[in-house]
C-alpha cells in the first residue's frame, strides 16, 4: 500500500494554492463575473481524470470501485483521497433529505483572505459536478453556498439534481436562505 498518490502518469499535476488564487484573481479582474463560468468549465473538464485517479487510488488500497463502496465508507475514502491531493477534507451529509452536502473547513481552493462577496470555489464546483455525476451514474448539479473565501468557517457545497438546485437558486435570488430554499424543494 502506498502512502500518497503518484501524480506522474495519472493525468494530473500539482499546482500551488497561490497559483490557483492568482488565476482566479486575474480572471475576475479581467472578465468580471464571467470568470466564474470559465473556472467551473475548467474544473468540469478535469472531473473525468479525477474520477479515474480516484478509482485507481481506491483499487490500489483495496477499497474497491467507488460506485460499489459502502455509503458508510465512501466519506472516509473521499476525504483521504482529496486530502492526499492537497484539496482538503470533506464531510458528507444531507440537508432536509433533499440534497447532499459536502463541507470542508480546510478546502484548498478557498482563500480566507480574499474577502469575496460570493462563494469562490468555482473550479471545485465544476470538478464536483463531473466527479459526483460519474459516481452516481446520473447528471448532478453542485452549488457552493458557504465559502471560506467570504469569511465563512467552512465551504459548503450542495449536490443534487439540476431541478432541485435550480429551485434553490431561484429561491435564494428572491431572498431565501439556502436552508429554507432546500426545505421548499417539492
Amino acid at each position: 500500500m502506498t502512502d500518497s498518490m503518484r501524480l506522474a502518469g495519472s493525468g494530473m499535476l500539482a499546482l500551488t494554492r497561490d497559483t490557483l488564487a492568482t488565476l482566479r484573481q486575474a480572471l475576475f479582474r479581467d472578465l468580471g463575473g464571467d470568470a466564474a463560468g470559465y473556472l467551473q468549465e475548467a474544473g468540469y473538464a478535469g472531473g473525468a481524470t479525477l474520477f479515474e485517479a480516484f478509482t485507481r487510488w481506491a483499487a490500489d488500497r483495496g477499497y474497491g470501485a467507488p460506485e460499489a463502496m459502502a455509503a458508510s465508507d465512501f466519506p472516509r475514502h473521499a476525504t483521504e483521497f482529496f486530502g492526499d491531493l492537497g484539496w482538503g477534507s470533506l464531510a458528507l451529509g444531507t440537508l432536509h433529505d433533499t440534497v447532499a452536502t459536502l463541507d470542508s473547513a480546510d478546502w484548498g481552493e478557498a482563500d480566507p483572505t480574499a474577502g469575496m462577496e460570493l462563494p469562490g470555489c468555482h473550479v471545485t464546483t465544476g470538478m464536483f459536478v463531473d466527479f459526483f455525476g460519474r459516481l452516481a451514474g446520473t447528471p448532478m448539479a453542485v452549488m457552493e453556498v458557504e465559502c471560506r473565501s467570504m469569511g465563512a468557517p467552512r465551504c459548503r457545497f450542495l449536490l443534487g439534481s439540476a431541478e432541485a438546485l435550480h429551485h434553490v437558486y431561484d429561491e435564494m435570488s428572491r431572498g431565501a436562505t439556502y436552508e429554507d430554499a432546500v426545505a421548499s424543494v417539492a
